[in-house]
């Protein structure tokens, strides 16, 4: 702990901080708390005990405290590294990935050997889908941090998004020789293993980081989803209500945990127990910030009336000739992953799985304002790039495939645009009971940066709003490009279904469409143990378990949101 220089009060300063010092020394951050405030009230700008106020606050759990103490202690001293870093960290616990982001680089342009910062930028920008972005900063993390933790782990993180799924399984088995307890390498090896259908080993994995990191009671969320829970699972459900009272645990890994209960309970047949973690981690989610329900309905509104039959019959005139796209589009857990994984078992496709492109290019041409009456010059401009530049993206997954599959559900936002872009492609839909979607949709993961609800009354207008939107395009979309599939349907009778998806995509017969739990692929979806069964039935009418217990979900039973028999309109 240093001193200030600052001659207010340096006697009474020093006592202060000596007494904070002890604290910390001991091991207890929240007693260091208010000494290192009356500190700083003393020196205001004082950047080291501001950077120490701050840090304190960060591993108590104090986030918005953390953030203000740390924003002003780099406002005090712009050059100051370990405090851009630890407000990155402070900045990505609240959900602000940006912001985090911009700490980060400012940290590592300060500082280009902070290899965790370099590490952590990696991981946001891949959620955020800058695979590129993100492959840089963990190989930058791998080269600063060399045979250290993270230096290890930036590189198998850069292996794995690069798809070398391999050469990332060896460096973290390297890795866990070199360092047995490094909670972290277990973590991302399970995650591993299990999009590969690995499920025992990867349960072993997540089993021990748990054991070695109980702040990682998050992981119990992908442990539980390797299998069924079952009654020879001795304990695991007590085991992970006792891990609810972890100290310091955080928001994230909470809500994790209270999904993980609920499925645990789920599977064990007690679905009271169930829902009531469900809705506990609802809440949770609700406490990092509410989703504008109304706002949205605008949003869509603005869709609807702007990409009018007119603006949409100028696709032969404007858009690419290219066939290659094959979009998955629907709500989340309405069955893009089955799809996927039918379609892409054709020996002439590519699995592209959740890509970013049309969230972000969508958005950015939606906030341009751009409308029906924008001159052709800047339409078929700007359609042009999007369109060597998803081609880009596809043909770096997928070389010689005739077509590449783009599950991201979200792409319902922009099928107009992608229909705009690629009149050729095909669009499917995937539909399902909504109260079984929304439902589904309650008991999942989403990350923070996802601006989507998970339960109550705001899922409900979310899934009313999708349905507006789903049924413009349905009206001004041509039939043979826009397929709609139902799950139902799809699971009651499979072939005559998945045979009219294949011809749907302009492809010849393949038998090996029929067992899509055999594709080799990784699964990187919530889906992935239910992605290696033969297709089953046992997810229709789920909703029926859980009855009693569906507050506003029930809305979605009364207002008969079911969807029709069979593949609509192909």
């Amino acid at each position: 702990m240093s001193q200030s220089p600052n001659p207010a009060a340096p006697q009474q300063v020093a006592s202060l901080l000596a007494l904070a010092t002890q604290f910390l020394g001991a091991g207890r951050p929240a007693d260091a708390i208010t000494p290192l405030h009356d500190a700083a009230l003393l020196q205001p700008s004082n950047p080291i005990i501001l950077h120490d106020l701050g840090l304190a606050c960060l591993e108590v759990g104090r986030i918005p405290d953390a953030v203000a103490a740390l924003q002003r202690a780099v406002a005090s001293n712009p050059s100051y590294a370990d405090a851009y870093f630890r407000l990155g960290i402070a900045l990505e616990k609240l959900g602000n990935l940006g912001g985090a982001i911009a700490a980060y680089d400012r940290a590592t342009k300060l500082l280009p050997s902070l290899t965790e910062a370099w590490f952590r930028a990696g991981a946001l920008v891949y959620t955020l889908g800058n695979r590129d972005g993100a492959v840089n900063c963990f190989r930058r993390a791998a080269a600063a941090g060399g045979k250290t933790s993270f230096g290890r782990l930036g590189k198998a993180r850069a292996l794995l998004a690069e798809d070398r799924n391999q050469e990332a399984e060896q460096v973290l088995r390297e890795t866990l020789v070199a360092d047995p307890r490094n909670a972290m390498a277990y973590e991302l090896l399970g995650d591993l293993l299990s999009e590969f259908g690995r499920f025992e080993e990867a349960r072993a994995c997540f089993e021990r980081a748990i054991t070695i990191a109980p702040l990682l009671a998050g992981s119990y969320y992908d442990l539980v989803r390797c299998r069924p829970v079952t009654g020879d699972d001795d304990g695991l459900l007590q085991q992970m209500q006792a891990a609810l009272a972890t100290p310091g645990l955080e928001t994230g890994q909470r809500q994790r945990l209270h999904l993980a209960i609920g499925k645990a309970a789920e599977d064990l047949g007690d679905y009271a127990l169930g829902m009531q973690h469900f809705d506990a981690a609802d809440e949770v989610r609700r406490g990092s910030g509410a989703f504008d329900s109304a706002a949205f309905s605008i949003e869509i509104d603005r869709l609807i009336a702007r990409r009018t039959p007119e603006w949409i019959a100028r696709a032969s005139e404007l858009g690419s000739s290219d066939a290659t796209p094959v979009l998955i589009i629907g709500m989340p857990r309405s069955g893009t992953t089955l799809v996927e994984q039918i379609v892409s078992m054709h020996p002439e496709v590519g699995a592209g799985g959740e890509l970013h492109f049309w969230n972000q290019r969508g958005a950015e041409w939606h906030r341009s304002g751009a409308v029906g009456n924008q001159t052709p010059f800047v339409l078929s401009e700007f359609l042009a790039k999007a369109a060597a530049d998803y081609l880009g993206v596809l043909r770096a997954i997928a070389p010689t495939s005739a077509r590449v599959t783009d599950k991201m559900p979200f792409n319902f936002l922009w099928a107009g645009l992608i229909h705009l872009t690629f009149p050729r492609a095909i669009i499917i839909h995937c539909r399902r009971a909504a109260v079984d979607t929304a439902l589904s949709i309650h008991q999942t993961h989403f990350h923070p940066s996802l601006a989507f609800p998970t339960g109550g009354v705001e899922l409900v207008a979310y899934f009313r709003s999708y349905q507006r939107l789903i049924d413009h395009w349905r009206s001004v979309l041509p039939a043979e490009r826009f397929i709609e599939v139902d799950y139902e349907e799809l699971t009651r009778a499979a072939e005559p279904v998945i045979r009219r998806i294949i011809a749907a995509c302009g492809l010849t017969w393949h038998d090996a469409c029929l067992r899509p739990e055999w594709n080799p692929r990784a699964v990187n979806t919530p889906s992935k143990w239910q992605a290696r069964q033969p297709i089953y039935r046992t997810s229709v009418a789920r909703w029926r378990r859980y009855e009693p217990w569906l507050g506003p979900l029930r809305a979605l039973v009364e207002d008969g949101s079911q969807p029709e028999a069979g593949i609509a309109r192909s």
